[in-house]
């Protein structure tokens, strides 16, 4: 069986647009050369300067609270390799869009590089941008979706702030996935515990 599929019945991957984006986005093209046959491994793989491409249980999990919907404006945060960004750029198709920050320069060109393997950087789906994601992109706010792939220490206010009303994010704490979904000026949340992440790099 397939990663996908065991994805499917242990119950992590259940939505239909989600399922599809993750079987037409391969994971092996985002890891580097020596890791490719690795890509069916349900566990994380190192993508080199510290960091790692996430455990595909993980991001799938991730996606399913994000629920990321067709014509999004999605913040994607510490975008590392691409593979979430590409994953919510299928999604979010060609009337959406995807910002993915990531503070770490050369990441920032692996993730860009991988993204235009599949067309989204130039059809303007996805922008990469290099920054410290821990304080969003105001400039491009608010947002639908805040997905962050890196753990904080604590929910950055700044984040929460530049979701739209209804928006939601999904950001890992320390060893805990949190889903926090903005209900006008009141924030809704929810913890996820037994998670483990790298941490959220932000500038000193």
């Amino acid at each position: 069986m397939d990663l996908i599929e065991k994805l499917i019945k242990m119950g992590y991957l259940k939505t239909p647009r989600i399922i599809s984006a993750f079987r037409k986005i391969k994971r092996a093209d985002f890891l580097p050369e020596e890791l490719k046959n690795l890509a069916e491994l349900n566990e994380p793989l190192p993508l080199g300067f510290g960091q790692t491409i996430s455990q595909p249980l993980t991001v799938a999990f991730m996606l399913e609270l994000l629920q990321p919907e067709k014509g999004d404006k999605i913040l994607d945060v510490g975008a590392g390799s691409g593979w979430t960004t590409s994953l919510l750029a299928e999604i979010v198709g060609n009337k959406g869009k995807v910002y993915a920050i990531e503070i770490i320069k050369e990441l920032k060109k692996l993730g860009e590089n991988n993204a235009r393997k599949y067309n989204f950087v130039n059809k303007g789906i996805a922008e990469f941008i290099h920054g410290d994601g821990s304080k969003g992109l105001l400039e491009k706010s608010p947002f639908d979706k805040i997905l962050v792939s890196a753990s904080a220490e604590k929910i950055p206010a700044k984040l929460k702030e530049q979701l739209k009303i209804g928006g939601r994010l999904v950001i890992p704490v320390r060893d805990s996935i949190f889903l926090i979904v903005r209900k006008t000026d009141k924030f809704e949340e929810k913890e996820f515990f037994g998670f483990s992440f790298v941490p959220l790099v932000k500038k000193r």
